[in-house]
């Protein structure tokens, strides 16, 4: 992967912001997204966020190298303070844990102030971030699942909104499923569910031989939940 390709993945999140005018990677590593998006559309201007000092120096060497100082900003901070608000019209934070993104947008949610779109990858516990975006009136107005190197990646895509009527049904199972990815579930989507059913199973097996103690009875619960959640969505493909 490079400025002038990136992977499957990244290609996926830049197909969401391609259309804008600026936008913010936030954790850009060697901010090969911000290059490959100014490399190819003249009109993007970027800025690069980076707390660690290794990525944060090697974006500022990508960034240099593809001659784009004057359309990407590289920047060290933490999350969102790397912005001010109205600077930029979209936001993607990607290869994170759905926990910390939706921390990242906690903490930094006064910067989002003009912001049109965020585009996010998370890399486990997408439902973490759904619920940061429905309970703080971000609309999730399309979702992505994919596979890559063997592991399954979710891409949220959402614009300011009150989402509270898609939720008024079936809102535990949407949170942890995707609204827009059960409607119409893929083969990547059908996979992934497929093998967490089967860990779910295992799980469920270990727990039902173990002692009735209040955790284990909650988390056989949930686990329970899950499956029935997943079962509905896989019955009706």
């Amino acid at each position: 992967m490079n400025e002038h390709k990136l992977s499957n993945r990244l290609m996926a999140v830049a197909g969401y912001v391609n259309h804008l005018k600026s936008f913010a990677d936030i954790g850009s590593d060697h901010a090969y997204l911000p290059s490959y998006l100014c490399l190819t559309n003249p009109s993007i201007h970027a800025v690069a966020g980076e707390i660690v000092e290794g990525p944060f120096q090697a974006a500022r060497k990508q960034v240099k190298e593809s001659k784009l100082e004057s359309r990407i900003d590289v920047r060290k901070g933490s999350g969102l303070e790397v912005i001010k608000p109205h600077e930029v019209e979209g936001i993607t934070i990607a290869g994170m844990g759905g926990a910390l993104i939706a921390s990242i947008l906690e903490e930094g949610k006064e910067k989002l102030e003009g912001v049109q779109r965020l585009v996010l990858q998370p890399n486990n516990s997408a439902w973490s971030v759904r619920i940061w975006l429905l309970e703080n009136k971000w609309k999730l107005i399309d979702e992505d699942i994919l596979i890559e190197n063997e592991k399954f990646y979710e891409i949220l895509v959402a614009e300011p909104g009150n989402d509270q009527e898609r939720y008024e049904k079936d809102r535990e199972k949407k949170l942890m499923l995707g609204p827009h990815l059960i409607k119409d579930p893929s083969q990547v989507f059908i996979e992934k569910w497929m093998s967490e059913k089967q860990n779910w199973e295992r799980v469920l097996k270990a727990l039902k031989q173990g002692k009735e103690q209040e955790s284990l009875i909650q988390r056989k619960a949930q686990i329970e939940m899950k499956l029935q959640f997943v079962q509905e969505v896989l019955t009706n493909v």
